[in-house]
């Protein structure tokens, strides 16, 4: 499987339908209009792809907030086969490795929204993950929630409590659509997620750190 990154303004026509049909009749309904917004979004889209089959792909963009340097995940798709964790992890790899080529001996912090709990993989080896089981969020979370809810589209759009983000307008909302194939889900996630509809358009605002030493390791995705 092989990993390709580029500016989103060099997604041609085709690409875009390629990419539409991999949610094509089911939730997030990802569709070719949609995706051609995200193309004004986000800065970058990476795509997984096994011989000349698109498995998986990926809206993002390196930045910094307020400071901190961050990697974001506006809107992304893993096929839902029986290699979606190979998937997400190769994507994730190279997103990984952008991110210390941008920010050098710098924590990075990931942030997404989640459309399942499947989607917690993600965050395997990272640090402070929020929300998570059996934690109080501190203000300062709380505050990083509404943040990314403003990068997201919308700040109040959040219940900063619970990382509930809440758009129901009708139109596909962006996130991290992917199912576990082989591997488990981290302990807690279905908890987490608890009370999320995301066919109502909810998703669940995540967030963790990747320290500088694990970059620099190339270890990331656990």
């Amino acid at each position: 499987m092989t990993v390709t990154t580029k500016d989103t303004t060099a997604l041609s026509e085709n690409e875009i339908v390629e990419m539409a049909e991999l949610c094509l009749g089911r939730a997030p309904y990802f569709d070719v209009a949609f995706l051609t917004e995200q193309k004004d979004h986000w800065v970058l889209v990476s795509q997984a792809r096994e011989g000349n089959k698109l498995r998986g792909y990926s809206f993002c963009t390196l930045e910094r907030i307020g400071g901190t340097p961050s990697l974001l995940v506006g809107a992304a798709v893993i096929d839902r086969n029986q290699k979606s964790d190979q998937t997400l992890k190769v994507l994730l790899h190279d997103q990984f490795r952008r991110a210390l080529l941008a920010f050098p001996d710098e924590d990075v912090l990931l942030g997404t929204r989640l459309t399942t709990p499947d989607g917690f993989r993600a965050f395997l080896g990272l640090e402070d993950i929020v929300p998570r089981p059996g934690y109080k969020p501190t203000g300062e979370d709380r505050a990083w929630g509404r943040r990314l809810a403003k990068r997201f589209g919308s700040e109040k759009a959040i219940d900063d409590k619970t990382f509930v983000m809440a758009i129901d307008d009708g139109r596909p909302v962006g996130g991290l659509d992917y199912i576990v194939a082989k591997a488990a889900i981290p302990d807690g996630a279905e908890d987490a997620f608890k009370g999320v509809r995301a066919d109502k358009g909810e998703r669940l605002v995540v967030f963790g750190w990747a320290m500088a030493e694990s970059l620099a390791s190339g270890k990331l995705p656990k």
